[in-house]
């Protein structure tokens, strides 16, 4: 299996599981695709996006069940970021984690492959 990592608000994702499906935050909206991005690209999308941003989460998601929906196209400094052209259906996600701020402001990641 191959993950890639939705980063929202609790209260976002929570709405998303009520719904079974995840449309996408502001951005998200606006651009048309669901911005995700792979365990290396995670906490640079974290620090340029999220500063300072408390309950937040990060959802892991299956790639496989995502199908042609899913793309990986040239953003940030030309590297492929994965987009979703299309609603996130929460049978895709295989966990939730939080993503607390420490009392400096800095984001506290939970192990994983991020951290590699």
């Amino acid at each position: 299996m191959s993950y890639i990592y939705k980063v929202t608000s609790k209260a976002q994702w929570q709405l998303a599981e009520s719904f079974g499906y995840f449309a996408g935050s502001g951005i998200d909206l606006t651009d048309g695709f669901i911005h995700l991005s792979s365990a290396a690209q995670l906490i640079e999308t974290v620090t340029k996006y999220f500063a300072g941003q408390q309950d937040l989460v990060i959802v892991v998601v299956d790639t496989e069940k995502l199908g042609d929906a899913l793309r990986w196209e040239p953003s940030r400094g030309g590297a492929l970021f994965p987009h979703l052209y299309g609603v996130l259906p929460t049978s895709a996600v295989v966990e939730c984690l939080d993503l607390p701020v420490d009392e400096f402001g800095a984001h506290w990641f939970p192990p994983g492959p991020w951290n590699s």
